[in-house]
């Protein structure tokens, strides 16, 4: 009879890998389904941009355009006439910031453009999302 010889390896060490790759998929999932956007105050969904630069910006008027064509200027429901109105009284040196959301008509944001065109206001900002 032969006599079979077992090679055992000595347990030392703790295998972490897979540890680690349990770790990084709950840390992928949480930072996927974590919101770190600050939204405004009117909720709006913004559209999406490749190119975005933040600015600091000091005193800036806002406007908003939700998804049902209503239009804010700073939290203050205005139609297009009070809009324009509003937008003629502040200096044209003054940032405008911009947020229209993606399901707004197109002309919504066109008008809006118009006005601040036709004012001459050129410290414009849209406002999007990475």
């Amino acid at each position: 009879m032969k006599k079979c010889k077992k090679h055992f390896k000595r347990f030392d060490q703790i295998n972490v890998i897979p540890f680690i790759d349990i770790m990084l998929v709950l840390l992928v999932m949480v930072l996927t389904t974590a919101t770190f956007i600050k939204q405004g105050v009117i909720p709006v969904n913004l559209p999406e941009a490749k190119a975005t630069t933040k600015e600091d910006t000091k005193k800036e008027v806002t406007v908003y355009v939700n998804a049902k064509g209503q239009m804010y200027f700073d939290k203050q429901k205005v139609d297009l006439k009070e809009l324009e109105q509003k937008l003629s009284a502040i200096s044209k040196n003054q940032t405008v910031v911009l947020r229209s959301d993606k399901n707004s008509k197109f002309q919504d944001f066109v008008s809006v453009m118009d006005i601040l065109k036709k004012l001459g206001h050129e410290q414009l900002y849209i406002v999007t999302k990475e």
